[in-house]
């Protein structure tokens, strides 16, 4: 693994010595140097350290000391790494010059940055540590800062001015029971997955208050509603706790999220989906994102240009909306007040400890990404009303439209408001990450001078207009033809590359995978073959599709199918009504064998077949 990975980065090298006219060859023996004392976590948390360094600097206009101190220095202070390509973006006062490289910057971030996500479990120190962090911040949370009359006064009536209208159609379809609740594919709190979901009848006296399970649980069926002795209903001490796991994020710490239980993403689903069906062809669609990531990217990069713009990142996001703040944002709607209340879990399982919940919700409840980013935007424009030092009105607030933006905890703001907005978010008990937020000028947030020209938001990457986004490695390298998720991922990579511009690690990658005896056609970006891409056109041919006219080629395919899970009666019944009313035409949304097969693939394959290559 390691060899494989050393040879590649090589050859990455080479492709940087071509890109920047600058040499290498130091910096190659160091990283090997540093790889053989201290293994993998030098390329993926030492490394990724330095690329977060070198975007401080670009947002400060100037390289501090106390940055890349894991790193020797040389004479004029720069790290002794990269020294060749730091100085053709800094000056010898460590000042960003004014002709700063930006293919230098660019590729600096692709090398340091492409192994930061491999998928590559985490040492069980830093597992634990993780699961500590989340206890730990759970119990801030039961003694959070002190919130006045007067800014709960006005965080609720902003909450109003911005989401009234939104809200009430929401709060509507609550109070006359037309949610339309539903399964996702992932598992629950009790292992249950896919169509097995339909046939679990439990329910909580909580939910029982708003969502009667007569309503919820059975098709409209009358022998169903007398059939009560299947349905176990939890009493609200004894309400399952969700069930707090560690997923792959990076090598230096894993992802936490908790699972819920089946009948509280049931109902959690339905209301997501009337909120994301009233909020469609609103105003308001222009202020929150929760699908399409674009106009985060785009406010970025003219931020990034004339430095208009600041990026914000918040630190343990979901795990620091309170309750109380939700309470707060839905005041004014009581039926959507319930409903949330009522499908919210109380309690959270870590390894053996049940702890209760200060917090609205951690990542894996359907309403943590929505909700929190309602909480965000109603104090951003907190912050921006205690910068105007007036309060805002409905028509100075969507005055801002294309100014303000929030994806989750991507936060973008006008950069004059900058500070306001940041006291207003701590104020209320959250962390601005500012590792990872960038509002230029110095290092001092009050400073107005010395803008510098770094942006990120949601992925994309920018330097004075120009996109400084990294391609990643997400899985080791394959070393058979039976490595299907390996293979998938080298695809990708080598595709992500060749649009890069990284010619001689495509080519690598490429007699990587022949060497495994996998075939390597030229295919379209939409062919279903796994291939390689190209700028020039020419596809490859082993035969043609003389109905439809296309050429043919024998590739490997992904093969992940569906597991079998099978129901029939009443949970088919009502899987295929709630399919039918949420799709509105008649017509069920699910593939035809869809009460057979259900959830997520199990296990991912590769197979080779026929396949059109354009």
């Amino acid at each position: 693994m390691m060899k494989s990975l050393i040879s590649f980065l090589r050859v990455v090298l080479l492709d940087m010595e071509c890109w920047c006219r600058v040499s290498t060859t130091r910096d190659r023996k160091t990283i090997e140097s540093r790889i053989e004392k201290e293994g993998l976590s030098f390329l993926t948390i030492t490394l990724p350290q330095f690329a977060a360094d070198l975007e401080r600097s670009l947002s400060d206009s100037w390289m501090s000391d106390d940055l890349c101190t894991s790193f020797r220095k040389d004479k004029d202070g720069f790290p002794r790494l990269f020294g060749g390509f730091l100085r053709e973006i800094f000056d010898s006062n460590k000042c960003l010059r004014d002709d700063a490289c930006v293919i230098c910057i660019a590729n600096l971030r692709q090398f340091c940055l492409m192994w930061a996500k491999i998928k590559i479990p985490c040492t069980p120190p830093r597992v634990e540590a993780a699961l500590k962090r989340y206890i730990s911040c759970e119990k801030e949370m039961e003694s959070p800062p002190e919130i006045s009359q007067d800014q709960r006064f006005e965080f609720s009536r902003i909450a109003r001015l911005l989401f009234a209208e939104w809200f009430t159609r929401v709060d509507g379809d609550i109070y006359y029971g037309e949610i339309l609740p539903q399964h996702g594919p992932g598992t629950t709190e009790d292992r249950t997955i896919g169509n097995a979901k339909y046939a679990v009848y439990k329910w909580t006296r909580r939910l029982e208050a708003v969502f009667p399970y007569r309503e919820y649980l059975y098709p409209n069926d009358l022998a169903a509603y007398y059939d009560e002795t299947s349905v176990h209903l939890f009493e609200p001490g004894a309400e399952p706790p969700v069930r707090v796991i560690t997923v792959p994020k990076t090598q230096k710490t894993p992802r936490i999220i908790a699972i819920e239980p089946v009948h509280m993403q049931y109902v959690q689903q339905g209301i997501l989906e009337s909120m994301v069906r009233n909020l469609q062809d609103t105003k308001l669609e222009r202020f929150l994102g929760w699908f399409d990531q674009e106009p985060n990217k785009l406010l970025a990069r003219r931020g990034s240009y004339d430095g208009s713009y600041a990026t914000l990142d918040l630190s343990d996001a979901s795990d620091r909306v309170s309750y109380e703040h939700v309470r707060l944002l839905l005041a004014s709607h009581p039926s959507l007040r319930e409903g949330v209340d009522a499908c919210r879990s109380q309690k959270a399982r870590v390894g053996e400890e049940v702890i209760p919940l200060s917090k609205f919700a951690s990542m894996g409840s359907a309403l943590c990404f929505p909700i929190e980013s309602c909480v965000f935007l109603t104090l951003v424009f907190l912050g921006i009303q205690n910068e105007l030092r007036h309060s805002l009105t409905e028509r100075e607030i969507y005055s801002f439209l294309g100014q303000v933006r929030v994806y989750g905890d991507d936060i973008i703001v006008p950069v004059n408001f900058t500070r306001s907005v940041i006291e207003a978010l701590e104020s209320f008990g959250l962390v601005v990450n500012r590792r990872k937020s960038f509002w230029g000028g110095s290092s001092a947030i009050y400073s107005d001078s010395n803008i510098g020209t770094f942006r990120e938001s949601c992925g994309g990457d920018y330097f004075g207009g120009h996109d400084v986004s990294v391609v990643k490695i997400r899985e080791l390298f394959p070393t058979k033809r039976t490595d299907a998720r390996e293979i998938i991922s080298t695809f990708s990579l080598r595709n992500q590359l060749y649009k890069s511009g990284f010619w001689k690690s495509t080519e690598y990658l490429d007699n990587l995978l022949e060497g495994l005896n996998i075939p390597t056609p030229t295919v379209a970006e939409d062919s279903p073959g796994l291939g390689r891409h190209s700028f020039v056109g020419l596809l490859s041919c082993d035969g043609y599709d003389e109905h439809l006219q296309l050429p043919l080629v024998k590739a490997m395919v992904v093969d992940a199918p569906l597991p079998v899970n099978e129901i029939d009666g009443y949970p088919a019944l009502t899987k295929c009504l709630l399919s039918l009313e949420r799709r509105g035409d008649g017509m069920p949304s699910h593939l035809a064998d869809h009460l057979v097969r259900s959830g997520r693939p199990s296990s991912v394959g590769i197979k080779k077949r026929w396949v059109h290559s354009g």
